[in-house]
C-alpha cells in the first residue's frame, strides 16, 4: 500500500496509508482533506506534500 506525505494547517508533515476521497480530484473538492495529525491529535486539514527532485 502507498504511503502519501502530508502537512497539517499546523505545520506538521506525516504519512498516512490512506488519503480519503483523492479520487474525487482536486478540481471538485480542493487538495485538502480532514486528517487526524499524530503530533497534535486533532482533526486539521491536511494537504499532500509536493515531492521535490534532486
Amino acid at each position: 500500500m502507498e504511503r502519501t506525505v502530508v502537512r497539517c494547517a499546523e505545520g506538521h508533515v506525516f504519512s498516512t496509508a490512506s488519503f480519503p476521497m483523492q479520487n474525487l480530484g482536486p478540481e471538485r473538492l480542493g487538495p485538502g482533506r480532514l486528517l487526524r495529525c499524530p503530533r497534535c491529535a486533532r482533526l486539521r486539514h491536511s494537504v499532500p506534500v509536493a515531492h521535490r527532485k534532486r
